[in-house]
């Protein structure tokens, strides 16, 4: 008798990131440097292209392809930016925090404690992609986080979640 099919494969969750990256091939090294994502999965085109790719990363998937121009399918540096993140929860933000910077990425808010709780920064890689690493050093309730809040100075980047 056969194993019935899972209607969310193995390892995955019900919300996988799916990134698109000009140069995807130089991204999977860069996030396996950065972030130590392993490869799970690669398909290349005939000229080299990758059209799907998988990564894991701690416990997470994610995929990813190259850019397909003329398929409307376009990363980050053709759209000359992006508002979507992935937030990256990892058990010492420093270490990934610098890990991630060594490998070439670029700081957008620097690594601090963060009124909600977490070590908290964000970062953009050399593909457009923007990160949050987080490591949560302390439980809160939602009115001390409301509370904390209050107390940050008016314009610190830190006063938004």
């Amino acid at each position: 008798m056969s194993q019935a099919i899972r209607p969310i494969p193995e390892n995955f969750t019900s919300v996988t990131p799916y990134l698109t990256c000009e140069g995807a091939d130089k991204a999977l090294a860069f996030y396996q440097e950065a972030f130590g994502a392993v490869e799970v999965a690669r398909m290349a085109s005939p000229e080299g292209k990758i059209l799907h790719a998988e990564i894991r990363i701690g416990n997470a998937m994610i995929m990813l392809s190259d850019d397909f121009p003329e398929f409307n399918s376009l990363g980050p540096l053709a759209l000359k930016g992006s508002p979507v993140g992935v937030h990256l929860y990892v058990e010492d933000a420093d270490a990934a925090w610098h890990q991630a910077l060594a490998a070439g990425a670029t700081p957008l808010m620097p690594l601090a404690d963060a009124f909600w709780g977490d070590r908290f920064g964000m970062l953009v890689d050399p593909f457009g992609h923007r990160w949050s690493i987080a490591t949560h050093v302390r439980d809160m309730t939602p009115a001390q986080i409301e509370e904390a809040m209050k107390s940050m100075p008016a314009g610190c980047p830190d006063a938004q979640p």
